[in-house]
């Protein structure tokens, strides 16, 4: 949507449908694609590094639009956009990221861009969930759902990507839910009001129910909307880089 917002011509690929699956490289059916003059890639891919590795490989502008487990870097700057939005600025913000740290790509990103803008920044979930060198990034991991609300005025709330899980990191979806589950109530004891956020997609019911996610506090609907305009500008500066 953000292409066509910008008049851009769009070529939609999936490697799962291409001479990729036949044993062709990724470097050669990309630059297949870029014969047919193709400015800018935005590319989404299971490897962590995919598009960097491509970067330098290729003569194209390349947007990551999400490498593996790795990072999301449109999200979070879409993410901190929203925030702004909301609360006027970043900086000196107490933000906590919730849920399944360790497959998400987003809370890595989001970690450094709010680090970057001066942000507070706390983790908690399940410490199965916790990557071990998260602390190193200069935040800080809490436990308690309920003091980290109480501590936050922004709680980005991710969804247990069990997709991408092999093995069980905690013993039932309800566990997860009365541990670390956000609900309106635990909202209304907090004595004030925060900033509610979600990457999407929301599992409701797990691990924030449907009266938090449609509340005042949420501003789901404000990220997607902020996402277009967002990767509208990224793709804009990119295109004025180019030299035909």
């Amino acid at each position: 949507m953000a292409e066509k917002r910008l008049s851009a011509d769009v070529i939609n690929f999936s490697a799962g449908q291409s001479s990729v699956k036949k044993g062709e490289t990724l470097i050669d059916t990309v630059n297949n694609i870029l014969s047919m003059k193709v400015d800018i890639v935005v590319m989404r891919h299971h490897h962590v590094g995919a598009g960097v590795f491509l970067s330098k490989h290729v003569n194209a502008k390349i947007i990551n639009a999400g490498d593996g487990t790795h990072e999301h870097p449109t999200q979070a700057l879409l993410d901190s956009f929203s925030i702004k939005e909301a609360l006027g600025t970043v900086k000196g913000k107490n933000i906590v990221i919730v849920g399944d740290i360790l497959h998400s790509r987003v809370a890595l990103s989001n970690i450094y861009a709010l680090k970057l803008q001066g942000a507070n920044v706390k983790v908690c979930g399940p410490k199965t969930l916790i990557p071990k060198y998260i602390t190193s990034l200069g935040v800080e991991i809490e436990s308690d759902i309920k003091k980290a609300l109480q501590w936050c005025d922004v709680a980005n709330v991710l969804r247990v990507q069990h997709e991408r899980m092999d093995i069980k990191y905690f013993p039932s979806t309800r566990e997860y839910t009365q541990l670390f589950g956000i609900n309106k109530e635990m909202l209304d004891t907090l004595g004030k009001e925060i900033v509610i956020m979600h990457p999407g997609p929301i599992n409701r019911g797990v691990e924030i129910t449907s009266d938090v996610a449609d509340s005042n506090e949420s501003i789901i609907l404000n990220q997607v909307e902020n996402g277009v305009a967002v990767r509208m500008a990224i793709i804009y500066l990119l295109a004025q880089q180019i030299k035909r």
